[in-house]
């Protein structure tokens, strides 16, 4: 790949945003500074653009293996990059789910082979793979994940012994889906008795209510601090939850942390009656108090990780009645439009979304070189034009499934340029066609 160089961006990195220049080599960021000039490289005048660090996606649902008319590691991954997603972790309820080595292993040689995007993997516990959890190498992927309710996929883990012998035997970060099984299932038979399948798709936030969610993290929490685990809690959709959730010390000592989602930052309740089941999510989309409460505490750190939970259907899936609707909605190349947007309205500051988009993800997984711009980092990097409105629309949403629950919605900012370890992945509607991702490595002890 060479030189290249980037000259005039705004940076914005580590709460700072100021002129820069960047000059990479190959694959890593050799100098940040200013006026850097260099004979051999080539040259990127950016004038006017912001340059962040690669975003990084904790949770994403690519659906490969055996869901691939959903997507595969090559489509979203690429649909991801011109999102300004350079790095994903992919879940592992795919067919056949990632709950031994060996799958796990299938995966990694999968993604080698098709990513566009940096990629690891979440390792499957179930109620019945505690040893191999055991025999994980700490470094060998993002970390371990539970389904303490169930969702596509159907990887429920409800033995509560079992639980804590995972929270016991593992030293990775356990990332947690929280919701309780049995108090959604009484729910959805009061549902389903008064309606049959055909259940309008507003009671499915009381279906998948705030105390199904509250009654799950709140007991994983508990356990976490029982065992002493390392618990991150996925997508919180409630805001009784925040509640659980610390901001009285900085990231890297927490041992529980959380994460909020673009669609839970976006939605409301009061959108079901115009998208109807393309926001049916596991969460559900709650009440704008939820939503509210949600920003707050992201913005005062309660909540460490903005993220996608990225899991395409088809639209012919998507459009049938509630019980038979799958839950999940393609996201990756939207979210940080969607979260520019934000910073336009003024919810949140550019620094602020980089640190819980970029950095914070770094930190939290502990991912060698990537999520800032420094030199001797990987160099993943995303250029935006700020001010540059465009419509999401059919055509130019690039998900295998071919929709978007933001088809309409007009971004002021388009992402322009996106850098996958210095080879230029993605520019101005175009894709590369090479492939230089790499597997994460991890700093652990």
């Amino acid at each position: 790949m060479g030189k290249q160089l980037l000259k005039n961006v705004m940076l914005v990195n580590e709460n700072r945003i100021h002129e820069s220049d960047v000059l990479v080599k190959d694959d890593i960021i050799l100098k940040i500074d200013r006026d850097i000039s260099d004979p051999q490289a080539k040259v990127f005048d950016l004038h006017g653009h912001y340059l962040l660090p690669g975003v990084i996606d904790d949770q994403v649902h690519f659906r490969e293996p055996g869901l691939t008319h959903k997507g595969t590691i090559a489509t979203e991954s690429r649909a991801a990059v011109a999102g300004g997603i350079t790095t994903f972790m992919e879940q592992p309820n795919t067919n056949p789910q990632t709950t031994t080595i060996e799958k796990l292993e299938e995966k990694f040689q999968i993604a080698a082979q098709s990513a566009f995007a940096n990629y690891s993997f979440l390792f499957g516990g179930t109620n019945d793979n505690l040893e191999e959890i055991k025999r994980l190498d700490k470094n060998a992927c993002s970390g371990v994940k539970l389904f303490l309710g169930s969702s596509t996929g159907n990887m429920l883990v409800d033995d509560e012994a079992v639980i804590e012998q995972i929270f016991l035997n593992t030293e990775m970060v356990i990332s947690a889906h929280c919701e309780d099984e049995s108090t959604i299932r009484k729910n959805l038979a009061n549902y389903i008795s008064r309606y049959g399948d055909d259940i309008p798709v507003k009671f499915h936030p009381v279906i998948r209510s705030e105390e199904a969610c509250y009654l799950s993290s709140s007991k994983a929490i508990a356990l976490a601090k029982k065992t002493g685990a390392r618990l991150h809690v996925f997508h919180l959709s409630t805001g009784k939850e925040t509640e659980l959730f610390r901001n009285d010390i900085p990231l890297s000592q927490k041992k529980i942390t959380a994460e909020v989602c673009i669609h839970h930052l976006w939605f409301s309740e009061a959108d079901y009656d115009t998208k109807g089941t393309l926001i049916k999510w596991n969460p559900a989309v709650k009440t704008a108090a939820d939503r509210e409460q949600l920003w707050k505490a992201l913005l005062d750190d309660r909540l460490d990780v903005i993220a996608t939970d990225h899991a395409p259907h088809l639209l012919e899936e998507k459009d049938n009645v509630y019980t038979k609707a799958p839950s999940g909605g393609p996201l990756v190349q939207h979210a940080l439009p969607a979260m520019l947007e934000k910073v336009h309205e003024g919810a949140i500051s550019l620094e602020k979304m980089v640190e819980k988009m970029c950095h914070n993800p770094a930190i939290l997984f502990e991912i060698q070189g990537r999520g800032y711009l420094r030199e001797g980092y990987y160099a993943d990097m995303v250029v935006v034009d700020i001010n540059n409105p465009w419509k999401v629309t059919p055509s130019n949403s690039v998900y295998k499934c071919g929709w978007s629950p933001f088809e309409g919605t007009t971004f002021k900012s388009q992402i322009t340029h996106t850098f996958v370890n210095g080879h230029l992945a993605y520019e101005k509607g175009r894709f590369s066609e090479l492939r230089k991702a790499k597997r994460l490595t991890f700093e652990r002890d």
